[in-house]
């Protein structure tokens, strides 16, 4: 693992441009893993051209906005992907255009690409890599504030506040590392669980209106009307996923969103994996947490069946 590590900060420091990319529809480790590194690769080489790429997401812009680059910029460049298992889900095509690609990654590698590969699913979160990343190779890169902030935001999100995932000591000392920087860690925490007016109704109409099977596997499905109905956007509906972990009998809960061309599913798990599922239907992830994509409503009850089978 030394030698992959080494081979990633050698590469940092031999190109010019840098580009980091992340996985479509971010979540917070996907932006502060990415915005993290960036902040780290200007503080430790001010004179390199890095940039930051995807698409933004209004409630989490407070962690990192995006740079708008052309596509020349890719030119020579070197391209960094974070948090990302699987190329279709890499936010903007681009990526392809870089001179070397390296992915950088803890889910568990079912799709390999890149030209280094450095992927650990031993880890809570990509932002926890980096951090480890730059403590191992503390002269050639130079934690701040700012990417501190970043990465913390990143380990919490993705820890959903140290309760899930995988959290390991080593996952808490680089929490406290992190908070020794000043950076109001405090705040952090609130925005990520903040809720809107709209979201807390959204809400309650969730635990009134999911479904459950004999089996525990609760769900609930978003259609355009539900959230026309209660003024919320796709990615603030998806967040409130966890509204029904806490629900005595459910095993396994599963949000169903309406998108334009497409249905995307957020699954989640109690101890069970769900991730061989979640690749069934064109996705993949975490054993506990992962996400999948089906093309009409008429699969909804192929994907629960499939879910009911993996409950013991």
């Amino acid at each position: 693992m030394a030698d992959i590590k080494k081979e990633i900060v050698d590469a940092i420091k031999q190109y010019s441009t840098i580009i980091i990319h992340r996985h479509v529809n971010p979540d917070p480790d996907a932006l502060g893993s990415q915005s993290g590194l960036q902040h780290v690769i200007k503080q430790s080489f001010p004179t390199k051209f890095v940039y930051a790429v995807g698409e933004e997401v209004n409630r989490l812009q407070f962690i990192s906005r995006m740079d708008v680059i052309p596509d020349d910029a890719y030119r020579e460049a070197l391209v960094i992907v974070c948090d990302t298992a699987n190329l279709s889900r890499i936010s903007d095509p681009r990526y392809r255009q870089g001179k070397k690609l390296i992915k950088i990654d803890h889910h568990p590698d079912y799709e390999s690409f890149g030209d280094l590969s450095w992927v650990d699913s031993s880890y809570s979160s990509a932002s926890e890599m980096l951090v480890d990343l730059c403590l191992d190779y503390p002269d050639d890169l130079k934690l701040n504030k700012e990417a501190a902030r970043s990465f913390y935001t990143g380990i919490i999100g993705d820890t959903s506040n140290f309760q899930k995932g995988a959290i390991s000591p080593g996952t808490l000392k680089t929490a406290s590392i992190l908070r020794s920087y000043n950076f109001q860690p405090e705040r952090i925490h609130n925005l990520l669980n903040m809720k809107t007016k709209h979201s807390s109704h959204l809400q309650r109409d969730i635990l009134m209106s999911y479904i459950k099977t004999d089996k525990g596997v609760a769900y609930f499905v978003m259609t355009e009307e539900i959230l026309n109905k209660f003024g919320i956007d796709r990615t603030e509906a998806a967040n409130l996923v966890n509204t029904l972990a806490t629900l005595r009998g459910v095993k396994i809960w599963v949000f169903f969103i309406e998108y334009p061309k497409e249905i995307r599913v957020r699954i989640r798990s109690r101890n069970i994996p769900i991730d061989s599922v979640a690749r069934k239907f064109n996705g993949g992830g975490h054993p506990f947490a992962s996400g999948a994509t089906i093309g009409s409503w008429e699969e909804v009850d192929q994907v629960i069946q499939d879910l009911d089978q993996v409950c013991p």
